[in-house]
Order: structure tokens, then C-alpha cells, then sequence
């Protein structure tokens, strides 16, 4: 009988230490993240975009022990790849690096082309940077040397002044459009370049187009070589290298021009532990000294949000502020 009762305890105590080893092998393995997780960027590879992806993701990969791996899926105006994380399991092992104009000027100028609802279905997890903008001009045939000197000639000439712009819809377009209904509904002529910031920046310095508003990262070697010159500069404050540049709002056009953010999303519906996990390595990545220097040289602003709920106020202002502009000035968009 106590050898019965002793085999049923040892085998009773063999079962249970099974389970728990088993429940904590099961804990370990769910433990986020256990597997690669997919970062989806919505520009082909060497952008802004892609190389905020790739550096905040390594540095994300030191932290969490698991690999982020880039997916470049262009195309859409950024709907392809938000759809794609959107629809994607929300595990936190599908997310994407979008921008201003993927994430807030596209599902206000094109709500009808989702086949997602993007308000309810995508989730910002923090904005990471935000990069300044120079209004830089043509130092080819062009006489303007300063803002002043720009609205003055484009009212003695009107509808003879050409800015140019990435696009239809893009923020380019929209900043040098607003410009010219703040400075007096000038009369002006959108160019645009399907070849993105550098075929406009060949435009500029061949005299095509006379000015633009481009990112300061794409636009300083030309301004330094003499072959653009930088008019204005679309910042939180003036740069240390360009000490002489003064701001839009400085120059009395407080609102114009955009200062185009990076930031971090996922799919509706990811557990917040996962959300936090994300955000908290994504601040810490930002706060490496090797990220810190990376965009220091690009001239990136590291802006995260203080909170997940501090980046779902924000993305929403970003997207009431769109849409005020888009009311403001009226662009024939083709669908």
C-alpha cells in the first residue's frame, strides 16, 4: 500500500513539474519579441525614411535581442505599405516607419482610396524625428536674394515665377502653394518632378524652376557649393550652421512650410504590452550616442513622444492641421 501511495505522489509530482516547466517554456517563448520583427517602409531603399528605419531598427535590435528587418513597399502615396501593416497580425511582429506625408497628408487628400478605415486601424507608436526644410532658391538668372525680394518680384511678374515640387498632393507642393496665398495669392506655377527632391534640385540649378521647399539634408550640399541659395529655413529655430537663415515664422509666415516627421506605427489592436515594449526601445534607440550622432549629421530632430497616448494626440493634430491646409488652398488632385 506505501509503495502504491509513493509511486501515485512521484508521478503526481513528475506531472506538476512538468506543467510548470512547461508553462514557463511557454512564458519564455511568448515573451515579445521571440522571433524577427518586419519593419515596412513605404519608399524605395535611401531616403529619409529608409534610413531612419535602418538605424532606429538596429539599435532596436541591440536592445530586444531580435532582428528588424526593412521592407521597402513604395507606391500609393505610402497606402500600400500602411495597408499591408494595417492587415497584418497584430503581434507587434509586423509595424512600419512612415512619415508626414504617408501617415497624415495622405488619408486626408485620398480617405476614399483605403481599403482600410486609418483612424481606427492604424496606431502611432511614437514619432521618432522631424527633419527642416530650407526654401531654397535658384542662383541662375533669378534676381530674388531674400523672401521680401521674392514676393515683390513674383507680383511685378505673375504667373511667371515656377516652384517646384516631388508631386501632385506631396508637402513640397502644399508649402510653396500656401506660401503664395500667405504672401498675397501670388500668382505662381507649379513644376513638378516625378524624379523626386533631386530631379527637383537639378531643375533648380539648371534654372527650370526658381524655387522650392526641400528637406535641408537633400538641399545643403547645394547651398554650400553656391548652386542654390537657402532663403528661408522651416525649423523649430535657426540652424547652427546656417546662423544667417532665418525662419519662415521669423520672417512672418508663421505655419508655412512643413517640418516632415518620421515616426512608428503599428496595427490596431496589438496588446499595449507589446506597444510599450516598442516604445520604450524605440526611445531608447534615439537616445544612443551612435543614433544621436547619425542624425545629428543629417540634421534630424529627435522628437519622440512622451507616451503612446502623447503620440495619438499628436498624430491627430498633425492630421486637423492638414486638414486645414487642404481647405486653405485648393490643389487639383488626380485620383
Amino acid at each position: 500500500m506505501k509503495r502504491t501511495v509513493l509511486a501515485l505522489l512521484s508521478a503526481a509530482s513528475i506531472a506538476v513539474t512538468g506543467l510548470a516547466v512547461t508553462g514557463m517554456a511557454a512564458r519564455a517563448q511568448d515573451k515579445y519579441p521571440s522571433k524577427p520583427v518586419k519593419i515596412i517602409v513605404p519608399y524605395a531603399p535611401g531616403g529619409a525614411t529608409d534610413i531612419v528605419a535602418r538605424v532606429i531598427g538596429e539599435h532596436m535590435r541591440q536592445d530586444l535581442g531580435q532582428s528588424f528587418v526593412v521592407e521597402n513597399k513604395p507606391g500609393a502615396f505610402g497606402i500600400i505599405a500602411i495597408e499591408e501593416m494595417a492587415r497584418a497580425k497584430p503581434d507587434g511582429y509586423t509595424v512600419m516607419i512612415g512619415n508626414v506625408s504617408t501617415n497624415a497628408i495622405t488619408p486626408v487628400l485620398f480617405p476614399k482610396k483605403f481599403k482600410i478605415d486609418y483612424e481606427k486601424d492604424v496606431v502611432p507608436v511614437t514619432r521618432l524625428v522631424d527633419i527642416p526644410e530650407f526654401m531654397v532658391a535658384t542662383t541662375k538668372d533669378f534676381p530674388p536674394t531674400n523672401v521680401k525680394d521674392l514676393v515683390d518680384f513674383a507680383k511685378k511678374n505673375p504667373g511667371k515665377v515656377r516652384y517646384g515640387s516631388v508631386g501632385v498632393g506631396s508637402y513640397p507642393h502644399y508649402d510653396a502653394a500656401l506660401f503664395a496665398k500667405r504672401a498675397g495669392d501670388l500668382d505662381m506655377i507649379a513644376i513638378h518632378n516625378k524624379a523626386g527632391a533631386s530631379g527637383v534640385i537639378n531643375d533648380l540649378v539648371s534654372g527650370d524652376t526658381q524655387f522650392s521647399f526641400l528637406n535641408v539634408a537633400s538641399t545643403a550640399p547645394m547651398v554650400k557649393a553656391g548652386n542654390l541659395r537657402a532663403m528661408a529655413l522651416v525649423n523649430h529655430t535657426r540652424l547652427p550652421e546656417y546662423p544667417d537663415v532665418a525662419t519662415m515664422q521669423e520672417l512672418g509666415f508663421p505655419g508655412v512650410g512643413t517640418i516632415a516627421w518620421q515616426a512608428l506605427f503599428a496595427p490596431a489592436g496589438t496588446p499595449p504590452e507589446v506597444l510599450d515594449t516598442l516604445f520604450k526601445a524605440a526611445v531608447k534607440a534615439m537616445q544612443a550616442p551612435a543614433v544621436q550622432e547619425a542624425f545629428k549629421k543629417q540634421n534630424f530632430n529627435i522628437v519622440p513622444n512622451t507616451s503612446i497616448a502623447d503620440a495619438k494626440t499628436w498624430l491627430a493634430d498633425e492630421m486637423a492641421t492638414w486638414r486645414k491646409i487642404t481647405n486653405e488652398v485648393k490643389i487639383e488632385l488626380s485620383e
